[in-house]
Parts: structure tokens; sequence; C-alpha cells
């Protein structure tokens, strides 16, 4: 059985007291069996402290995005050492804002998702298809695409040690939501292709569904056969919303 994983991704929001506000309200809400795993990914910012909050519980600390080398002059840039002072565990890698508006690539996630696991934090990376592509049929062809080039440098052995986070970028902040059936067809078709490489280890590759994901609709998604849980927007926001969510995918 894999694990259901709910991870917040809070975007550019969040100065340190309003992360502070948010955990003293959400923590006392989680299951005492510590299932769904629940990953909080805040801005640079807040990380340290959100650290330290989590510290000692079963909430799990995640960096928006880190650049592959360890060190060097990338203005603005982080790196794996410096989360893993902080006490992170993971990083989001891919996000489709950080693909369309800050150029990333496929090629620069070859070597982030690599280097993140190297470093031993949990790549949750992400991957989907915008509405134009959706519409003209390409779904199939892009997720293909994604998976095949970010993960080229990872053995078949290691596939299990990587999150994956199915986003359709026409769901993201849209109020639009992929239907459940969707979401199963893509996160079926991210197994097979993962399979190709390592039959066992895609089996045990959890896969997480992210778009406009709310407490009405998340226990339906997380119903799915190859949905092990979903990477939270918007609503992940509000203490009382995101304990929604957990709960949701906890009665699964």
């Amino acid at each position: 059985m894999r694990t259901p994983i709910l991870a917040a991704n809070w975007k550019m929001h969040k100065t340190v007291a309003e992360a502070e506000e948010f955990l003293n309200a959400f923590l006392p809400s989680l299951p005492a069996d510590g299932e769904p795993e629940v990953v909080i990914c805040p801005p640079y910012t807040a990380l340290a402290p959100v650290v330290e909050l989590c510290k000692g519980g079963p909430v799990r600390v995640a960096a928006q995005n880190m650049h592959e080398e360890r060190s060097g002059a990338y203005t603005g840039e982080v790196s794996a050492p410096m989360l893993l002072e902080l006490g992170v565990q993971g990083v989001v890698l891919g996000h489709s804002e950080r693909r369309k508006l800050f150029g990333e690539t496929d090629e620069a996630l070859a070597r982030k998702v690599p280097a993140a696991l190297a470093a031993g934090l949990e790549p949750i990376l992400c991957v989907g298809e915008d509405e134009g592509q959706r519409d003209a049929d390409e779904t199939a062809a892009i997720l293909t695409r994604q998976i095949d080039a970010d993960l080229a440098d990872v053995p078949g052995e290691d596939l299990e040690r990587v999150v994956i986070a199915y986003e359709p970028v026409w769901a993201i902040g849209t109020g639009r939501t992929a239907s459940p059936e969707q979401a199963q067809e893509a996160a079926a078709l991210i197994r097979e292709r993962l399979a190709a490489r390592d039959s066992s280890a895609a089996e045990r590759v959890r896969i997480l569904y992210g778009g406009s994901v709310k407490p009405e609709n998340a226990s339906e998604l997380m119903r799915q056969p190859d949905a092990d849980g979903a990477l939270v927007g918007g609503a992940s926001l509000e203490a009382q919303d995101f304990a929604a969510i957990v709960r949701a995918a906890g009665s699964e």
C-alpha cells in the first residue's frame, strides 16, 4: 500500500508570522495515526520557523525549488545543502509556474531531480499539460516527454524515491478541476511510463493530483486507484480548508 501524501504549496504567500499562525491552528487537527503524510511547502523566508514548529511531529517540510549545484555564482538561488541545514526534507521541482513564468526546462529538471536525490531530499516532480495541449489531445505526449526527460538520469531503482505530481495547468488557479476520470487516466499513464523503466518501482511511486483541489472534491479525486494524494495550492492557505482535505485523504 502506498501511503497518501498531502502537500501544501503556499507559493509566494505567508510571512513568518502568518506561517506560525497557520501551523498553530492546523497542527492540532492532524490525525493521531500520522496518515496521510503531510508536507508543508512554505516560501524560503519561512522555511526555518516552519521546520522548528513541525519538529518532532508528523509534518515534513519541503522547499518550492532548488538549484542543482551545491554552491556557485548563482545569484538568487538556493542549494540542497542550504535546505538540509535548515532541516528541510523535500523539494518541489518543475511546478508549472516555474516552467511557464521562469523558463524552467526539462533539461534543467533532469539535473535537479538527481541532485535532490543525491542530497537526500525527496523531490516532488510536477508534470502536466496546458489547456491548448489538452484540447489538441496532446496530454499523453506531453506527460511522456516530461517523465522521460526529467527522470532520464535517475536510475530505475531510485524511481520510487520520487513523488510525481500531475497538475493539469488548465486547472491551476482557474477554479476548473480535472474530473476524477481525467485525473486517474493521467496518473495511470504516468505509472505505466515509469513501469517501462522499472515495474516494481512504478508500483511504489506515489502520484499526486494538483489543480484546484478543495475540501469539496478532495475525497472523490483521491479515491482513484492511481491517485496517492494531492499537491494543494490555494486551499492550503487556510488551516481549516487544508485540514478538511487531510481528513478526506485519511478516510479513503
